[in-house]
């Protein structure tokens, strides 16, 4: 059985969804691995360490995509849908909930397509969890980000000339990636307090040394998913949240936005009022710019500056990382598919019953199956 791993094709994507270490595995459990020749450059990795690996090269994505299962960090493009043959397992971040024309072009090509963002959130799944992982590194990041921009240093230094005060960060947001971006800037000095409508992650936040933004605890009670994810909340509760936050903001240096809803536009936390309000200099970076941005003033994939204050809007910030989040990635995606094969035919054996699969599966038979997108 042929697993591929064609070269990424859509703009801004330097990662790759398989690693020597992983192909390694691969080749143990019984398949034959393809690499496109290329598919590993942004991620440091060359051809050549690949075949030390035990994988073959594809000289171009005709020959990559001629495969069992095909392996991928991004949906594929239309073009390369009409290389993905009939029975075709693919598995990849596809943002399904948000691209369903190109779930519908995958069920024409009867795909069997699973959507790694889709992966329950359960015990099981957790070394599945490509969100997890890849928002890790883009919290990390955030703040490398935001410190670049600011014109100021982070920690408090004392010298013979006088004293420095640290930098103060808000983080919006406590997930993965903002429990990630407060730890970060800690650990470089500065004083952090970070906000979330889930009350559960207070005692997260303040073990790594930020201090909690509360807004309204009685109103928070019920603010998380059966899946961890932060819910909407009512209009009542965002006028509190948007007092609050704009008197935090006022004194804040480099604010790191990373409130996302998955399937929805990210909710709008900071206004233009509130960006006006923030001292010149100050750092906005916005890592839910691509689902719209929790500041409407952010631009994807740009650092501008209004009302003084700079935000930044890079797009696919775990690619800005793409060694360690290409190693994540590839990880999960063995995690994945090891249970998955029979050891004995060392074919794929799929348990449809099986919740990771329920869960994660998009199309197969030729049909839209995942029911938050059939009807």
């Amino acid at each position: 059985m042929k697993i591929a791993i064609p070269k990424e094709r859509r703009a801004g994507e330097a990662r790759v969804a398989v690693s020597p270490d992983t192909v390694k595995k691969y080749v143990q459990m019984g398949f034959d691995v393809v690499v496109e020749t290329g598919a590993g450059a942004g991620a440091s990795i060359a051809d050549s360490i690949y075949q030390d690996a035990g994988a073959s090269i594809a000289p171009d994505a005709a020959s990559a995509f001629d495969a069992h299962v095909v392996l991928k960090i991004q949906r594929p493009t239309d073009d390369e849908i009409a290389l993905l043959k009939e029975g075709t397992v693919l598995i990849a971040g596809l943002a399904a909930l948000t691209n369903k024309d190109m779930v519908e072009k995958l069920a024409a090509r009867k795909v069997t397509a699973f959507a790694m963002e889709l992966v329950p959130r359960i015990t099981r799944a957790q070394s599945m969890d490509i969100l997890s992982s890849q928002a890790n590194l883009a919290g990390y990041k955030a703040v490398l980000d935001g410190v670049h921009e600011f014109t100021r240093g982070v920690p408090m230094m004392m010298t013979a000339a006088g004293t420095i005060a640290p930098a103060r960060f808000l983080v919006l947001g406590a997930g993965v990636a903002g429990l990630q971006a407060i730890a970060t800037a800690k650990r470089l000095g500065g004083v952090v307090y970070a906000s979330d409508v889930r009350p559960a992650v207070k005692e997260q936040v303040e073990s790594l040394g930020g201090k909690f933004v509360e807004v309204d605890a009685d109103a928070t009670k019920n603010a998380e998913t059966a899946g961890g994810y932060a819910k909407e909340m009512d209009e009542d509760y965002k006028r509190k949240q948007a007092a609050k936050l704009a008197e935090v903001l006022a004194k804040t240096d480099i604010a790191i936005c990373t409130a996302l809803i998955p399937g929805r536009p990210a909710p709008v936390l900071i206004t233009e009022e509130m960006v006006q309000s923030m001292r010149p200099g100050s750092v906005i970076v916005d890592l839910a710019v691509e689902a719209g941005g929790n500041c409407p003033l952010s631009e994807f994939d740009k650092i501008v500056v209004k009302h003084g204050v700079t935000l930044v809007g890079h797009g696919n910030v775990p690619s800005r990382l793409a060694v360690d989040a290409s190693a994540l990635f590839a990880k999960n995606l063995l995690n994945f598919i090891t249970p998955l094969v029979d050891k004995e035919t060392k074919a794929l054996n799929f348990n449809w019953d099986d919740e990771i699969l329920k869960g994660s599966c998009v199309t197969r038979d030729g049909q839209i199956v995942h029911p938050a997108l059939a009807g």
